[in-house]
């Protein structure tokens, strides 16, 4: 039990270092990670049953050559489609605001710096390090948030797609 509370310490210790910006990072990799998640169980889980009941929908019609019948089609494939690409978006906005984040807190360290030398001048390093930390820091975790979420969100993307693209190719349009 010692261990989780040096953890919890250490990463406290982690998110005072970095300054307010670094919570706003971790919000936004939280959410992202949350989003990636829920996706990744909608794949292993409903999105088979989705599928299949958009085929046994399709298959159930009696005409399937008309210009109604493949409007039809093209609607249950859209549906298809948005139930899968939920969220991707969503998740790719949040990749790439981490490091938009990072900068912001980059930008907000050196203003402390800045500060610093203007009231003490350039020998208080001291005073001076710790903006320098808070610049530093939330460029790192805006990167590994982003870097994160890249590889996965692209798998994704991938994966929706094919499944959309699988289901569109098992609606024939004959009979």
């Amino acid at each position: 039990m010692l261990w989780l509370t040096d953890a919890i310490e250490a990463v406290r210790d982690f998110m005072e270092l970095g300054g307010p910006i670094l919570r706003w990072i971790a919000i936004t990799i939280f959410l992202m990670w949350v989003l990636i998640i829920e996706r990744l169980m909608f794949f292993r889980t409903e999105m088979k049953g989705m599928a299949d009941q958009t085929r046994a929908a399709w298959e159930s019609r009696s005409e399937r050559r008309s210009w109604n019948a493949h409007q039809i089609r093209e609607q249950l494939i859209s549906q298809f489609s948005i139930a899968t690409n939920q969220s991707i978006a969503m998740i790719q906005t949040l990749v790439a605001l981490c490091p938009l984040l990072g900068l912001l807190g980059t930008v907000t360290g050196m203003i402390k710096v800045f500060e610093v030398m203007a009231v003490s001048g350039s020998g208080n390093v001291r005073a001076m390090a710790a903006g320098v930390s808070q610049a530093t820091v939330p460029t790192m975790a805006g990167m590994v948030g982003a870097l994160s979420g890249v590889m996965l969100v692209t798998l994704l993307s991938r994966r929706a797609a094919r499944e959309v693209e699988f289901l569109e190719d098992s609606l024939t349009m004959d009979h």
